[in-house]
């Protein structure tokens, strides 16, 4: 069982080989198209062959979507890919129409068809957007893109990176991504895991930059199932927003930054190194570091250290309010490979586990694999939620829940800061508050996403 002290000391696991409700319709766009195709790139280095993805507007990665906060995002999608699809805007807090999830706030869109998002973006951060219909597929093949919501008043910086975290699983001759998204041994235990590491689809992504710089780095974590353990060489760094939130103040970055699938972390960093040097953003591999991104440092941009940077303005109306008297709601979650589930509900019926692994099916929440018929929790708009979730499994999970942010409740009720997505390890207890505060219903599943296609779906309706 694979607990959150191990993962910190020993990181991923090794790298393979390559490392080096509005209805859908056919219409005339009235809002600027962003559309889903395949494309050819040179995703693996110049001496393999060119790789086929799936995009939006057919780059890697999709287009960054930047707006002001309380501005609206409006695109036209259209789908130009053989399957249906959807987009997803994770971590903002929309119209459940808008949202994204086929088959729960709207039909997927078929091929051919488009489908008009339209949704105020009420709270500054960083987001970002990929398909939801068959993700496992589609997301590994490259179907995603940044969404930053700037502050009114932003942080004194040089300048800004919008760093996108991913890895493939591709083909060591012909560097063409693995077409089996239904593999047994990824549904059954950590994911979908890639042997090509990325950042903005470059194996090897060098910016340059100056001593005494300060940078923000806004981190996202793209991957079906990486784990990434990050940290800096040649840079001082604070964390300051997770998952889109601003902290209460600037945290410094001393130990490693571990970001699961879904997650994101804004950084400023000051750069340490000297002229001449490379500072890196390092990932952290079986007590190993490898370069994630470089930054080779060109002269300077001052003489002088600046001082430690203040918290980013606050979202408002994201408090989650008094715990005591909260509508208590419990989550087990069960199965995988070397787990205790012995049988669950598959389609409405009670399966031994035998037959579950005989339907590719492994995961199960609260003995039931999949979405049910009725949601985890009906909660009335304005109520507070207490969610205790146990990971009865050996495999970490990231559970990502759609609408709304959540604060973790630690001893004597104290609360970490607000996110949308929680990273959790093989036998852990963690409890969450939110308030149900956006009406709909709203997908809570983990972003392992062969996991999330092997059982681990659930929903909560905000009545």
């Amino acid at each position: 069982m694979t607990t959150r002290r191990e993962f910190l000391k020993h990181g991923a696991a090794t790298v393979g080989a390559l490392t080096l409700p509005v209805s859908a319709r056919a219409q005339t766009a009235r809002f600027e198209e962003l559309t889903a195709r395949a494309a050819s790139i040179q995703l693996a280095p110049p001496s393999y062959p060119r790789t086929e993805i799936w995009g939006y507007d057919g780059t890697m990665p999709g287009p960054e979507l930047r707006v002001t906060q309380g501005a609206r995002v409006q695109r036209s999608f259209r789908n130009a890919l053989p399957q249906a699809s959807s987009v997803h805007w994770h971590g903002i807090r929309i119209d459940n129409a808008m949202d994204g999830v086929a088959g729960l706030t709207q039909p997927a869109v078929e091929p051919g068809q488009t489908f008009d998002y339209d949704f105020v973006a009420p709270d500054a951060g960083t987001y970002w957007y990929h398909a939801h219909n068959r993700s496992v597929e589609q997301v590994a093949r490259g179907l995603y893109g940044a969404l930053i919501v700037e502050e009114d008043e932003t942080p004194e910086v040089d300048r800004e990176e919008v760093l996108i975290l991913d890895d493939w699983l591709l083909d060591p001759e012909t560097a063409e991504i693995d077409p089996d998204f239904e593999a047994v041994h990824d549904r059954s235990h950590a994911g979908r895991r890639g042997n090509f590491i990325a950042t903005n689809g470059h194996p090897a992504l060098s910016l340059e930059v100056r001593q005494n710089e300060r940078l923000r780095l806004r981190l996202i974590n793209a991957a079906n199932a990486r784990i990434f353990v990050l940290s800096l060489a040649g840079l001082q760094g604070w964390s300051i927003a997770l998952d889109g939130m601003p902290l209460a103040l600037a945290e410094p970055l001393i130990d490693a930054l571990i970001l699961g699938p879904g997650q994101r972390a804004d950084l400023i960093v000051d750069v340490t190194a000297e002229p001449g040097e490379t500072a890196h953003l390092v990932r952290v591999e079986d007590q190993e570091g490898f370069s994630q991104v470089a930054f080779p440092v060109s002269g300077s941009a001052s003489t002088a250290r600046r001082d430690i940077p203040g918290a980013l303005p606050r979202n408002a109306k994201m408090e989650v309010g008094e715990i005591h008297g909260a509508v208590p709601v419990r989550l087990n979650m069960q199965g995988g490979a070397m787990g205790t589930l012995d049988a669950a509900v598959l389609d409405g019926e009670r399966k031994s586990f035998r037959e579950l692994v005989n339907a590719n099916q492994f995961w199960a929440f609260n003995g039931t694999i999949g979405m049910t018929e009725t949601p985890l929790a009906e909660l009335a708009l304005g109520q507070t939620a207490k969610l205790e979730i146990y990971n009865d499994t050996s495999f970490p999970h990231a559970m990502h829940l759609h609408g709304m942010h959540f604060r973790e409740i630690g001893q004597g009720g104290t609360l970490g800061p607000l996110r949308d997505t929680l990273l959790m390890f093989g036998g852990e207890t963690r409890t969450i508050g939110f308030v149900a505060d956006n009406p709909g219903d709203w997908l809570f599943h983990c972003h392992m996403l062969s996991h999330a296609a092997s059982g681990m779906m659930t929903w909560i309706r905000v009545a």
